[in-house]
Formats: structure tokens, sequence, C-alpha cells
């Protein structure tokens, strides 16, 4: 029988966006400095204060309250009126050094491979229902966000009025046969300005001036975000929420405290597939909750590219200070194109991806300053891009005096979103005899 199914998505200007963003910039700021950074970094953000604090092991100096005044800039929130803005707001930095007893069990030694830095399994998934090889709700409710934050910076003409903080969400319906036959519902809500003011004080009159602002607010949501990012031969009857509480003036960390790593679901499948429960933002790469999802995500995709199955579920565990996962398992919802098991397609893939956490980390080049483009809008489903950074490292020249360190800077491209590449489909074929 049909069925609906539904994801959301917030925009970069969300509390616990703002919070994930602030962890992944001071993550990328370290791994600029000392690529062997270890960071556990969590923010909280509320009315005008962030508190940042964790663990972090490194030989990096970095400006904390800097980094995040500079990402609260880019984020957009620069008005008093926002009630916490980058100029303004209070910052207290708590951060101390990891503990030895995990390092022992996670750093690489003689004798000793690389551990998993904890315990724990995680997911990764991929379908047909889009081309980037994503569930289709998730990926259109984090577009419609991603226009309306474009809109507000590159276009503030066309909805002058927008402040930072949105939510989307997008319910799909689905046939008998489990195909998308249309688009149910949207659900979007923006923040903005108190654009039209009462004629006086009265109730009437404040109505009267909410509701022109909300008649606006739709026709303008309509026309420049909803006509711009979803398909129109899936908008066949869709209801349509926009602001359905009214105003939405207070938001932000105004309205509501954020936390690093409370959008998980946003940030992978949207609750389709699994999830394992870790965060990923502030975390560096020898988390497997952060680098076993990258590696989980590209191993899907590159299966469910090379023609494996149509929907495929990946599942990794490890042990703490363990290299090698304790299992590996995999589910392709009877779409495989196989004539073999899915415990028999796991058996094959691990002879392909080695799951090993350094493998996962030198494969994906995540030691690099990569991560803050990965905290909005979602850690799957994005293009492959070069990102220009400024590295600087510690080079020791010997002297005749004795030895001198020097901080040394280079530039260079790195690549983002490396687990979305389809590098392994040649591979995979051959393997499977595809």
């Amino acid at each position: 029988m049909s069925y609906l199914f539904t994801s959301e998505s917030v925009s970069e200007g969300h509390p616990d966006k703002i919070a994930d963003q602030i962890s992944d910039a001071i993550l990328d700021a370290m791994l600029a400095q000392d690529p062997n950074s270890r960071v556990a970094c969590e923010t909280f953000v509320t009315t005008g204060l962030v508190i940042v604090g964790g663990e972090v092991t490194t030989k990096a100096y970095v400006e904390v309250q800097e980094v995040v005044r500079d990402t609260i800039k880019r984020i957009g929130y620069n008005k008093d009126d926002y009630k916490f803005d980058a100029e303004s707001c209070g910052i207290m930095v708590t951060l101390h050094s990891q503990s030895p007893d995990i390092a022992q069990g996670v750093d690489e030694m003689d004798g000793k491979e690389q551990g998993a830095g904890d315990q724990g399994m995680m997911f990764g998934y991929a379908s047909e229902e889009t081309p980037d090889l994503m569930p289709m709700a998730l990926a259109y409710s984090h577009k419609l966000v991603q226009r309306l934050a474009y809109i507000r910076k590159e276009q503030p003409e066309l909805m002058a009025y927008l402040r930072p903080d949105a939510k989307s969400q997008i319910t799909v319906e689905y046939t008998d046969d489990g195909k998308i036959d249309r688009i149910h519902t949207v659900v979007i809500s923006t923040q903005h300005d108190e654009f039209i003011t009462p004629d006086n004080g009265s109730p009437q009159a404040r109505k009267e001036a909410e509701s022109a602002m909300l008649a606006k607010i739709k026709s303008d949501v309509l026309e420049h975000v909803v006509a711009h990012v979803l398909p129109q031969e899936y908008l066949k009857g869709t209801i349509y929420h926009i602001n359905p509480t009214g105003k939405f003036i207070i938001g932000g960390p105004h309205g509501d405290a954020g936390l690093t790593g409370r959008k998980i679901i946003v940030d992978t499948y949207g609750g389709k597939g699994a999830h394992g429960g870790g965060a990923f933002s502030g975390k560096d790469a020898t988390k497997v909750d952060r680098s076993a999802a990258y590696a989980c995500r590209h191993l899907a995709k590159n299966l469910v590219a090379a023609g494996v199955a149509g929907e495929v579920l990946v599942q990794v565990a490890y042990a703490i200070g363990v290299a090698e996962p304790v299992s590996l398992t995999i589910n392709t919802f009877g779409t495989s194109q196989l004539d073999i098991s899915d415990s028999e397609i796991a058996g094959k893939t691990m002879k392909i991806f080695d799951m090993k956490p350094k493998n996962i980390i030198e494969r994906l080049g995540l030691t690099n300053p990569i991560f803050f483009e990965t905290a909005a809008y979602g850690h799957m489903g994005r293009s492959p891009f070069l990102k220009p950074v400024t590295l600087q490292y510690l080079e020791v020249r010997n002297l005749e005096s004795g030895e001198e360190v020097v901080r040394k800077t280079t530039h260079k491209d790195v690549e983002c979103f490396t687990w979305e590449k389809l590098d392994y489909v040649e591979q995979v074929k051959t393997v499977f005899g595809l």
C-alpha cells in the first residue's frame, strides 16, 4: 500500500547548527596547524553567550574567541536586534587535554596499529531515489533552507526581511510499489524582521499587521524558494505550511539554546536507513563516530552506483583502541542485483574497502581542515570540491648553536566531501562481475 515518509532540515542560523559550525571551525583551525590534532570540541549557545568546552591535544595555537566571532559573523548574526551577535556576545572557553587513557588506545605505536577512538556502531546509506543517491525528503529539505540562506546573503532584495534561523520539512508520498508519487506536504518556517508595524497599539491592529506579514512571506517563499527548488512534476495537490505559527521574529540562540550534535538525523539521512547515535561536529577523524560514518556512506554510495543494489545500508562496529572492525553488515532491502546473499556481499566488500581507522583517514583525507563545510546542510549527499586553505606547520632547523623550531606557512587546495566520490565504482564492478 502507499505510504508517507517525512524528513526535516534546519538552516545554518539554527541554534544547534551554530554550535556545530563553531565546533568544526575550531577543529579546522587546529588541523590547519597540526594535522594530528585530537579534538573533541563541544559548543553551547544561548542569548548573548557562547560556551566552548571539551578535550584537545594539539601543537596548534588558535585564538578560539576570534574563530567563534568569525563563524557567527559568517552565519549572519551581526545585529543587536537578534539578541545574539558576533561583536557583543560573551564567549567562555574551557578546553583541556585529552585523557591519556584514551590516547594510549588510539595512538599508533611500535607494533600497534592506530585503534578506534571509541566503541560503537556507525551506518552509511545510499538509494537511487535522487541523482546524489540520497533520500528525496531530506535532499529537498536541505535545498529549501539553503535557498533561503542564499537569498538572505546574495539576493536580499528578494526577501529583505529574512533572518538567519529557518527550518524545513518535506513529506513524500510513495506508491504501492515503493516509487515516489508526489511531494505530499511542505513545511517552511523562516525567521524574519517585523517589517510591517501596527497602525496603533490595539490587538486588532497587531493582528492585521501580523496577517499582512505572513501573507507576504507565504507569497515570497512560494515564488522565490519553492519554485526554484522543488521539481514541478512532484507538486501535485501539495499541502503548504509556511510559518504555521504566525510571526517568527524571535529566533536563533535568543529563541532556543543550541548544542553541538543535536541534529544527527539532519546531518545524515533524515531518518532513512539507520543511525548509530554518535554526532559528528567538533570531532577529529580518530573518532570513528565521524570517520567511519563517512566511510560507510562512501561504501554504500559506490555499491549503489556500481549497480550492486538500488538501496544499501552499511553498518560497521568497533571496539575502543582496536583497529579491525568487530563487524561489517550490509542490507540491500531486497534490491540486490546479484545472486548472492547480503552477507556474501559484505564479505566481498571488505576486500575492497579497508575499514581500519587509519586507512579510512588516509583514504578520505580526513586530517585536512575540511569540516566546517559539513556542519550545515548535511554531511552526506554533497558534491566534492576543492577548498583553498592556509596551512601552518612546525619545521625543525639544525643550526650550529642547536635546533631552532620555526612555523612555516603554505597554501594549498584540499578536497572536501571525499566520501561522496564515486572513485571505487569500477573496482566494485570488477569484484562483483558487473
